[in-house]
């Protein structure tokens, strides 16, 4: 279940010294997400504003509409003809000034997780471990991606 603690413990960045993110439940724009926003900031992140309705800092889960599940095995070759998907999506939407003077734009983050239709039966550990080296990689990376989103280098 989606239920995030307040405040989350944000990853190290350049510049950011012990980021959190104080948040309160929201609405979600599609009525199978849950979201939150983010009210209040902690440590030290110069520059950065919270939830507004001109410049969102908002999470959202979007789950998927209708589960698929899986179809019959072809009883001749003993093969699935076709493995549909479950989509869920993880959004970001963060107010960002484009230019000095302006009024801000709404940047977008998404993750987009597919998974087989069955998986979450025959599979769940597997897909555990994906979302573990998912968010791993995220944490351990955040500051060189961060880094990379703003100077265009890998």
């Amino acid at each position: 279940m989606w239920a995030p603690t307040s405040p989350i413990t944000g990853g190290a960045q350049t510049g950011f010294t012990a980021p959190t993110y104080t948040h309160v439940a929201d609405v979600a724009p599609d009525d199978n997400g849950k979201q939150i926003a983010v009210t209040a900031l902690g440590g030290t992140q110069a520059g950065v504003t919270v939830h507004s309705v001109s410049s969102p800092f908002t999470v959202t889960i979007i789950r998927p509409r209708t589960f698929k599940s899986l179809g019959q095995v072809n009883p001749v070759t003993g093969i699935l003809p076709s493995v549909p998907r479950n989509s869920w999506k993880v959004i970001v939407r963060k107010g960002v000034i484009p230019l000095a003077g302006q009024n801000p734009q709404i940047l977008v983050g998404k993750i987009e997780l597919d998974i087989p239709a069955g998986a979450d039966v025959a599979d769940a550990a597997n897909i555990r471990a994906t979302i573990s080296c998912l968010v791993g990689i995220l944490n351990q990376l955040s500051a060189g991606l961060g880094d990379s989103l703003v100077s265009g280098l890998i």
